[in-house]
């Protein structure tokens, strides 16, 4: 079932209380999804605000990720959002879409506007007769029903941005568009999250801003991902990981660690909530929560 008209996101957010969600990817096959709905059953009983989809590069898992949110939907107790990019789409593609969405009982929406093809640093192009920027996106899915949208946010620089302020802008641009909240792309200084925040506040624009928590499990992949997309891992924390090297138990643990100080200073410093890239698994969040005595 979804929070139905009139109780959006940003209310359920700002409810007094610390926002817990979790976003999970469309599984590649019969196994990926029976270890996704383990996952949603396990991470169930926390009430998470809002869980959500994501959506493959140029619409590669358009119909999974219609299908998981929509089943997430009508099967659970939990609030899915669905997420939508203009890569790889045309307009009336994306009105059909989202007229999808709604027929399957999906409210909430993350509107982005997606990597290239070839990466997040890759030129972009739009597709003809496509959208070129995620703000049209949220105008569209506004005018094209009751959509409840958030947007992603960005605590370093973007990879195709001209600055840290430029991208203040476009986040401001964005709620001034319709977005209701935000999710911050990963990062590992709290820091870096209240700073963003501190420019989009002195912009005067007040839209709920989730911090995006990624736990390093493996230090290679996060690196790799974090030149990808932008996000620097502290050299602090590569010596706290690299220090248990050849004993992968340990760096693991040391992962959750950190990840559970970095939540821990976030919603000390007054982030109204956090957001887990799960990787359709349930076991690191979990141990956070446990080293953060959240209870179900």
């Amino acid at each position: 079932m979804t929070t139905g008209r009139g109780r959006s996101i940003r209310e359920l957010i700002e409810r007094g209380e610390h926002s817990y969600s979790f976003e999970f990817f469309p599984p590649k096959d019969e196994a990926g999804e029976a270890q996704l709905w383990q996952a949603i059953e396990a991470l169930e009983p926390y009430q998470p605000t809002f869980v959500s989809v994501t959506y493959g590069a140029g619409g590669a898992t358009r119909d999974t990720t219609v299908r998981i949110t929509g089943r997430i939907a009508q099967e659970t107790s939990l609030t899915p959002v669905a997420h939508l990019t203009c890569v790889g789409h045309t307009r009336q593609e994306l009105e059909k879409i989202l007229d999808t969405y709604q027929e399957v009982g999906v409210q909430h929406l993350m509107a982005l506007r997606g990597d290239p093809s070839d990466g997040p640093r890759a030129p972009w192009t739009a597709t003809e007769g496509g959208l070129n920027y995620a703000t049209e996106l949220v105008e569209l899915a506004r005018s094209r029903g009751d959509f409840r949208i958030g947007v992603a946010a960005f605590p370093e620089l973007h990879p195709s941005s001209e600055s840290l302020e430029q991208d203040a802008d476009v986040l401001v641009a964005k709620a001034n568009a319709g977005a209701e909240f935000a999710v911050t792309q990963m990062f590992f200084r709290a820091s870096d999250y209240f700073d963003l925040v501190d420019r989009v506040r002195s912009r005067g624009v007040d839209i709920p801003i989730l911090p995006g928590i990624m736990p390093i499990l493996n230090l290679a992949n996060i690196r790799r991902q974090g030149e990808l997309i932008g996000t620097d891992v502290p050299v602090e924390v590569v010596e706290r990981i690299s220090a248990h090297e050849g004993d992968a138990t340990a760096m693991r643990a040391a992962g959750i660690e950190l990840a559970a100080e970095l939540c821990a200073d976030l919603l000390e410093g007054g982030a109204p909530g956090l957001h887990f890239f799960t990787l359709n698994r349930s076991k690191a969040t979990l141990e956070i929560f446990s080293a953060l005595n959240v209870q179900v």
